[in-house]
């Protein structure tokens, strides 16, 4: 292995000064701003565009990108510690400009974007100047792509969208759309649809509703229900080539899900840092809460649950900068995104515990972080998708017993060990009854 269980020194140091910075400058930010994604808020823009600049000279800036695009290049291991440090805070990931789905936008851009979608999107939202929105669930098929009905049709030099787009976040302030659309029909589903580049002043796109999620005190929901109708953008803004839309989206949800378990890792250790430290300070019938044997055993649960689950991670992000190749590495991302929402809810549940009333109040999050447990556990595909997509790989290759019993069963294994070592039993069987 080329990584232990210690960081350089050199990464140390960064490491401790973005804590530092989270803590002192970032965190006081979440108090009041109402969303770090809006840059039409003039609040939010006069307190986290001189924290951009700070992370920008620590050249700490969109980690996630190569040099050729003025990141750092930053593997999947260095991106998950970072990111473990950025998960505690809501606004951390848009201060350092590596922020969901802008990030994952990002890189398709840059992968399959064409030199004007670059210059006129890519650019200015990796400087942070825009937003942006993925647009890919639908109401009809949900986390299923093989049941989407929104289409696109050439028609001469423009595609034409037609159809619905539910839970596109951030599409109200977002200056473009990345869009999955049927372009062809009769191919099987996972080589039917494309994605395009949509600007968001197109005409026909219809904001039906906006729509909020529990846990979340926004005046507008940023989840928004989506209509096309007939939608009509450049034949050069499609993304990639026709039918390879599932292909394009593996270049932002695998490198994404690793960042978003590293930052809930962030998360359920601010949880854990909270539990103990009412453990320690709460009493009651005459001893502290951490005195108590089931206290102790919410903790020490609460601690393995997180080092098990980050460890989990970090090694998946070892194999992806191992083997660059992100279908190598599906297994493990998908447990990684199956194991992910039961951490969170399980700690987060066992701090309200703790807590007792003060935890279940608004005065504290952990409402709020048990209701994004259940968000987690559909974003990016739902856990029990994960499950089996886990469960066929581990599976797969493994024959199956043919006789009454299977072969490991003791008996059978007694019988052939006896066998393998028949001299050497009798042997010695020989020498024990020698007299002498």
């Amino acid at each position: 292995m080329s990584w232990g269980f210690e960081n350089d020194p050199e990464l140390q140091e960064e490491l401790d000064w973005v804590e530092e910075f989270v803590r002192d400058e970032i965190e006081p930010v979440d108090q009041v701003i109402e969303h770090a994604w809006n840059p039409r808020d003039p609040v939010r823009n006069a307190l986290i565009k001189p924290l951009q600049q700070r992370v920008r000279e620590r050249k700490l800036w969109a980690a996630h990108l190569g040099p050729e695009l003025g990141g750092p290049g930053y593997g999947q291991l260095r991106l998950a510690l970072l990111n473990e440090k950025l998960g505690r805070t809501h606004s951390g990931p848009v201060v350092f400009g590596c922020q969901a789905p802008d990030s994952g936008n990002a890189e398709i851009l840059a992968h399959y974007g064409t030199d004007h979608l670059k210059k006129t999107y890519l650019e200015p939202l990796i400087e942070g100047e825009i937003v942006s929105c993925f647009s890919m669930t639908e109401p009809h098929g949900g986390s299923d792509p093989t049941g989407f009905r929104t289409t696109a049709v050439l028609d001469g030099d423009e595609w034409v969208i037609n159809g619905e787009k539910w839970f596109s976040s951030h599409a109200l302030w977002a200056e473009f759309l990345i869009v999955m659309a049927v372009t062809e029909p009769d191919a099987p589903a996972h080589k039917s649809m494309s994605m395009f580049v949509v600007p968001a002043d197109t005409p026909g796109i219809e904001r039906v509703r906006d729509v909020s999620v529990w846990g979340h005190d926004e005046p507008v929901g940023s989840h928004n229900h989506l209509r096309y109708t007939d939608v009509r953008i450049p034949a050069e803004n499609l993304l990639g080539e026709r039918g390879q839309a599932f292909a394009v989206a593996q270049t932002r949800l695998g490198g994404g899900r690793i960042h978003h378990a590293m930052r809930t890792v962030g998360l359920v250790q601010s949880a854990f840092e909270m539990m103990t430290r009412r453990a320690v300070s709460r009493t009651t019938k005459g001893s502290r809460l951490a005195d108590k044997q089931l206290v102790q055993e919410m903790i020490a649960d609460s601690w393995i649950q997180i080092e098990q689950f980050r460890l989990l991670v970090l090694r998946t992000a070892w194999r992806i900068d191992r083997y660059n190749d992100y279908r190598r590495v599906r297994a493990d991302i998908s447990a990684v995104k199956a194991a992910m929402p039961k951490v969170l809810l399980d700690v987060a549940g066992r701090a309200i515990q703790i807590h007792g009333s003060l935890g279940i109040s608004k005065e504290l999050p952990f409402g709020k972080w048990v209701m994004e447990s259940f968000h987690m556990g559909l974003a990016d595909g739902a856990t029990e998708v994960h499950k089996v997509n886990l469960a066929q790989f581990l599976l797969r290759g493994t024959e199956p017993d043919d006789g009454l019993f299977p072969p490991y069963i003791l008996p059978t294994r007694r019988a052939e060990a006896q066998a393998r070592f028949a001299e050497i039993l009798s042997a010695a069987a020989d020498d024990g009854d020698d007299p002498a």
